[in-house]
């Protein structure tokens, strides 16, 4: 089975089991063993939904500002767990393919597959939430319209990127493409690195 083929299920179920709670509390539904690829993809799903409707919030005018800040502290939070997952994912994929063997011209990747799984994610949420625009009964005809239009456009680059995820990775078992992986080197949440935490004047 294609890796996409396997991924996008459990990215829908996911997304799905969130929406049966829709609270940013809600508790982890990850049903696949811990520490597997499965659960690792469950969980980065999970991690976007999250992050997905704390910036919808974030988003209402009257917002309280104390609350705004909790939430824009909960956001950042996510987004480094949501990093440290994609390299997690990436570990997985080069101890995979450790031992195969390069083609002489073999050729490295603009983004690591986890990266491009990472968008991957967002897609289908994406897709859940344009589906939501379009079947909405309180919506003028011209705005469910302008949404389904849209919803066919994300429903192709699904196909698409799907197919190029699934291309690199038989790529790169092919020794055609190979991988590396540099960490993100986020300084803004670091208090090593970012002024106003070190306390620079």
């Amino acid at each position: 089975m294609k890796f996409s083929s396997a991924t996008l299920p459990i990215f829908e179920q996911s997304c799905n089991d969130y929406h049966q709670w829709n609270d940013v509390d809600a508790p982890d539904q990850n049903p696949y063993p811990f520490k597997s690829i499965e659960y690792y993809l469950y969980l980065k799903n999970w991690i976007d939904t999250i992050q997905w409707h704390l910036e919808d919030i974030i988003r209402n005018p009257n917002i309280d500002p104390v609350e705004a800040l909790a939430i824009k502290r909960r956001i950042d939070k996510s987004n480094q767990d949501r990093t440290d997952l994609v390299e997690l994912i990436d570990s997985y994929f080069l101890d995979k393919h450790k031992d195969i063997k390069l083609l002489s011209d073999a050729t490295i990747n603009t983004e690591s597959p986890a990266w491009a799984i990472d968008r991957l994610s967002i897609l289908v949420l994406k897709i859940y939430h344009m589906q939501q625009e379009v079947d909405r009964e309180d919506a003028e005809n011209v705005h469910r319209e302008q949404c389904r239009a849209k919803l066919n456009i994300l429903l192709e680059q699904k196909e698409d990127l799907s197919s190029a995820i699934d291309q690199l990775l038989t790529d790169i078992e092919n020794g055609v493409k190979y991988m590396k992986v540099y960490k993100q080197m986020k300084m803004y949440n670091d208090p090593s690195l970012n002024p106003v935490l070190y306390g620079k004047k």
